[in-house]
């Protein structure tokens, strides 16, 4: 049997990533996980600068899901190419790194200083939904373009969408990665957008915007007010939104949304995912992804498929 598929220039193992923010820098998964029977990991978001992040509490259960608020706390680039991409390199398997900026410059200069450490794969992330109005980098994006709304995430745009996908483009030989907010009207002119800038592939959809309320002290249950919605609650929808993507662009889309077993996995790919992300999961059950990886080959023996790729948008409609 055939599990690997091609990200841009990057193959992969197979078709189960790690999500940003969920895995750490990998170390702390080490003796739970085979780390290199992963197709790939990816990083928390780096920043150029460090970051603090978000007030506590940061993360609320909800029913089916997870409420988040980190607000992209880590060291900074420099910190994170001396100390934690050395041991990554070592693994064999793909390590995608996760960037967020400023502006689109910022973006190109981290994707630049990335791909000179060694890393191959780069994620923009461009809808983080957990930052105040007043934080950057990342929300808001002051694009150049005044007609940029202060509190727009990029991928709520297409315009700022392609502009810091082609100033990375332009700086990087890299697989480059678009991930997109759910949080739009039509998710599809965004991944176009990002397409013609010179994006590899698509990775959607990231958390929804939520809040929840403590109804005995009337207040937010987080310190950020709101946070991004993760888990089983929005897999209806981020697969939606998958679909709808796959049709519209001819690179690869990576699913990603309340991915817990093998069958959420195979409705993703079916759907026109090439690859998918396992995010929340990793909280709940650190063998996530490798009980998925192994539920798909125990799919494709039971269904003589050879290969992956015959499985990718195969859905009947």
């Amino acid at each position: 049997m055939k599990t690997s598929v091609l990200l841009g220039s990057v193959r992969l193992k197979n078709p189960v990533l790690a999500a940003s923010g969920t895995f750490g820098y990998a170390e702390e998964f080490k003796d739970l996980v085979k780390l290199d029977a992963l197709g790939a990991i990816l990083t928390k978001t780096i920043t150029l600068k460090p970051r603090k992040g978000n007030p506590p509490p940061r993360i609320v259960e909800t029913p089916s899901g997870l409420l988040n608020s980190i607000g992209l706390e880590n060291d900074g680039v420099e910190h994170f190419i001396a100390e934690k991409l050395p041991p990554l390199i070592k693994l064999k398997t793909q390590i995608i790194a996760s960037i967020a900026g400023e502006s689109a410059r910022e973006y190109a200069k981290l994707a630049k200083k990335l791909e000179a450490a060694g890393i191959s794969a780069i994620e923009l992330n461009l809808s983080c939904p957990n930052l105040k109005s007043h934080q950057s980098p990342v929300i808001p994006y002051r694009a150049q373009a005044s007609h940029q709304k202060n509190n727009q995430l990029i991928s709520q745009d297409k315009k700022a969408t392609y502009e810091v996908v082609k100033a990375v483009r332009k700086s990087t030989k890299a697989a480059i990665i678009a991930k997109l907010t759910p949080n739009v009207t039509d998710i599809t002119e965004i991944a176009c957008a990002a397409e013609e800038a010179g994006a590899d592939s698509i990775s959607l959809v990231n958390t929804f915007l939520a809040m929840s309320i403590d109804v005995n002290t009337r207040r937010p249950r987080l310190g950020n007010i709101t946070g991004g919605l993760s888990g089983p609650a929005i897999k209806p929808i981020a697969l939606r939104m998958v679909w709808e993507t796959a049709r519209a662009v001819k690179i690869p889309v990576i699913g990603i949304g309340g991915i817990m077993t093998a069958s959420d996995t195979l409705e993703f790919i079916i759907a026109g995912a090439t690859a998918v992300e396992v995010g929340t999961a990793n909280f709940i059950n650190p063998r996530a992804s490798i009980e998925i990886i192994d539920g798909i080959k125990d799919y494709m023996r039971k269904n003589k498929i050879k290969d992956i790729r015959e499985l990718v948008g195969s859905v009947m409609t």
